[in-house]
């Protein structure tokens, strides 16, 4: 019995020794980001769960998500998320721990929940002593809470208000005691610097997200309608101008080029036997015209197919390398006339292509300076000059609204190679720093208000 008993008795001392650990480390953050975090990471620590997420009320979307350096907040996720927990702090239960399901969403929700969330998500709202809500832990689940694992939810919910709490108002009464000792002259020395340092004339800059692709690549497309047989290359293999790069199913090709020829070969016969009869019958001279155009639409056929039976392999049209996907994905699989398969491309004859996103974006003038930090080679970053500039922003591939931007680079470099990624820091016309720091303040205002 005791051997049976002890097991069971270590596992909660494991646990509540991990629960300890949590709340000593939360009490230890000396920021929110920090805090948040270890929240939303290091709960799974106790609790199995396949997302983690933190909402912040007070700026009123989500602002941490597991496994993530960043969160876009434009993102289709995002902005389904803090849709509802918009509606769920209204709700009468928002004080307490609950677990909600799709059930407590609207039913256009129901699609997107299934989606993104597992079957449960654990509301664990974060709150300060005189009951404002600080902002919710939820926590995506497949199997409900456990009488135990509520349990400890429960204790470590209050512990991480508690840290967030103090968190927060440990920097709120540290700036308004530094103000208090200050006398006037010094305080209105600082506005005076303040407005000095907002009149300061800086030069705008983005970063964005870029990628090295090639200027005039040779699209290869289907010839015509078939099967993918067989990848002669392999992705990013140097190919020499001529050099067979896609094999195209040409069975039926030659099943329907043997048929032509067979109607070839009994036109002819046919046109030959008239000929001869044509010289003593005046009918047989009269069907003359008649099957010299049957054979001639019959050799058409035959020439017609021979060429496309030729066409069946793809052949390289300059030297390069071969771009595209990988080749699993194509064998066996139908194309359509003209859909593309493949680019070739010099490697080193690149632009770049950045996407900035929406909320980025600044205004930018032909030739402006960008610099290129590449993802393997961060520490020296390849200069560029902007080409062109998207009329209109378009779905990027994060699903987040971003302008197209098209660059050359400013001189060659070893470095330059197609598929190559990386951030782009693109640099605008000059403008106060008030301007540049307050730039998505004002322009948030600007929508609510109407000026």
């Amino acid at each position: 019995m005791n051997a049976t008993v002890t097991p069971l008795r270590d596992k909660r001392a494991e646990r509540l020794a991990l629960l300890l650990q949590l709340e000593r480390r939360a009490r230890a953050e000396a920021d929110l980001l920090g805090l948040a975090f270890l929240m939303v990471n290091d709960s799974r620590q106790l609790f199995d769960y396949r997302e983690g997420l933190l909402w912040h009320a007070a700026e009123d979307r989500i602002t941490t998500c597991s496994g993530l350096a960043q969160v876009e907040a434009n993102a289709p996720f995002m902005l389904f998320l803090r849709r509802l927990c918009q509606g769920w702090q209204r709700q009468p239960w928002a004080a307490e721990l609950r677990e909600l399901s799709a059930t407590d969403s609207t039913p256009e929700n129901h699609n997107e929940w299934h989606e993104y969330l597992a079957e449960y998500l654990v509301w664990v709202p974060l709150r300060r002593r005189n009951g404002e809500l600080l902002g919710c832990l939820l926590l995506s689940r497949e199997q409900p809470l456990a009488r135990s694992e509520r349990a400890l939810l429960e204790l470590l919910q209050d512990a991480y208000a508690h840290a967030w709490a103090g968190v927060a108002g440990s920097k709120r009464s540290k700036g308004i005691g530094w103000l208090r000792k200050r006398p006037r002259r010094v305080a209105l020395f600082a506005v005076v610097a303040l407005v000095a340092l907002a009149l300061l004339p800086v030069r705008q800059s983005v970063l964005a997200p870029a990628e090295i692709v090639a200027r005039e690549p040779a699209v290869l497309r289907a010839p015509l309608q078939a099967v993918v047989e067989g990848m002669r290359v392999q992705p990013n293999q140097v190919v020499k101008a001529g050099d067979p790069l896609v094999q195209l199913d040409k069975r039926e090709l030659e099943n329907r080029l043997e048929s032509a020829r067979q109607s070839l070969a009994a036109a002819d016969a046919q046109l030959r036997q008239t000929r001869q009869q044509a010289l003593f019958d005046e009918r047989a001279k009269a069907a003359l015209a008649e099957l010299i155009t049957r054979r001639d639409q019959a050799r058409a056929d035959v020439d017609y197919l021979q060429d496309n039976l030729q066409r069946s392999l793809i052949l390289a049209p300059r030297d390069g390398v071969a771009i595209f996907d990988d080749p699993s994905d194509w064998i066996g699989r139908p194309v359509s006339l003209g859909e593309r398969i493949m680019q070739v491309a010099d490697p080193h004859d690149a632009r770049l292509e950045i996407q900035l996103p929406v909320a980025d974006a600044i205004a930018l003038e032909p030739g402006a300076e960008i610099l290129l930090f590449l993802n393997s080679q961060p520490g020296s970053p390849l200069q560029a000059n902007l080409h062109r500039h998207g009329y209109r922003a378009a779905p990027a591939a994060d699903g987040s609204m971003a302008y197209r931007l098209d660059a050359t680079f400013a001189e060659q470099d070893s470095r330059i190679r197609v598929g190559l990624k990386g951030t782009a820091k693109l640099y605008g016309q000059r403008t106060l720093l008030f301007n540049y720091v307050m730039r998505r303040p004002l322009a948030a205002l600007r929508v609510y208000l109407g000026w």
